[in-house]
C-alpha cells in the first residue's frame, strides 16, 4: 500500500500540538494506522452531495465538542451527541444517523456492547469505535462488536472516518 499524502489538516486532532516532534509523532501514528488498516487517511475527505449524519457518543464534553467541530468542518453533519450507552441507543433510534462515532469506555456499559446492540439486526447505523487507547488494546473486540472499524481519538479526522466508511 502506498504511503498516504499528508496535508496540514492531517495534523489537526485532539491533544496534538504544533511543534515538530508532535507533527512527526502524528505522521508516524498515521503511517501505523495505514499499515494496520485501522483507519486510512485519504483525500478528499467526504465528497457526497448529501452530508453523512453522525452521532457522537463520549462521556467527555470536550471531546464531543472537538469531534463535532472537526467533523462539521470536513463536511459531516453532526445530528446529535450522547454521553453514555443508554443515551446512545435512545439518540440513535430517534435521530437515525448514518454513522455513530462511539467511545469504547462509557460510564454505564462499554462501547462494544452499544455497538453490538446498534448493529444487531443489520439495519442500524455504521459504528466507528474510538478511544484514547491504542487499537492493539482491544484487538478482536472491535471486529466482534459489529463496528466497521476503529479510529484512535488522536487520529480522528473526516478523512479517517471516510476511509472506514468506504
Amino acid at each position: 500500500m502506498a504511503a498516504p499524502t499528508l496535508r496540514p489538516r492531517d495534523f489537526v486532532g485532539v491533544a496534538v500540538g504544533n511543534d515538530r516532534s508532535t507533527r512527526v509523532n502524528r505522521a508516524e501514528n498515521i503511517r501505523r494506522c495505514v499499515e494496520n488498516r485501522i483507519a486510512e487517511p485519504i483525500s478528499p475527505c467526504h465528497d457526497a452531495s448529501v452530508p453523512m449524519s453522525v452521532l457522537i457518543v463520549d462521556d467527555h464534553p470536550s471531546f464531543r465538542g472537538t469531534a463535532r467541530a472537526l467533523l462539521e468542518e470536513e463536511g459531516f453533519e453532526v445530528v446529535g451527541e450522547a454521553e453514555n450507552g443508554v443515551g446512545a441507543l435512545r439518540a440513535a433510534g430517534e435521530l437515525r444517523p448514518d454513522v455513530v462515532l462511539l467511545d469504547v469506555q462509557l460510564p454505564d456499559f462499554d462501547g462494544f456492547e452499544v455497538a453490538s446492540r446498534l448493529t444487531r439486526n443489520g439495519s442500524g447505523p455504521k459504528v466507528v469505535l474510538t478511544s484514547s487507547r491504542d487499537f492493539a488494546d482491544f484487538g478482536q473486540l472491535v471486529a466482534d462488536s459489529g463496528a466497521i472499524g476503529f479510529v484512535p481519538k488522536a487520529e480522528l479526522s473526516g478523512a479517517a472516518l471516510s476511509a472506514l466508511l468506504g
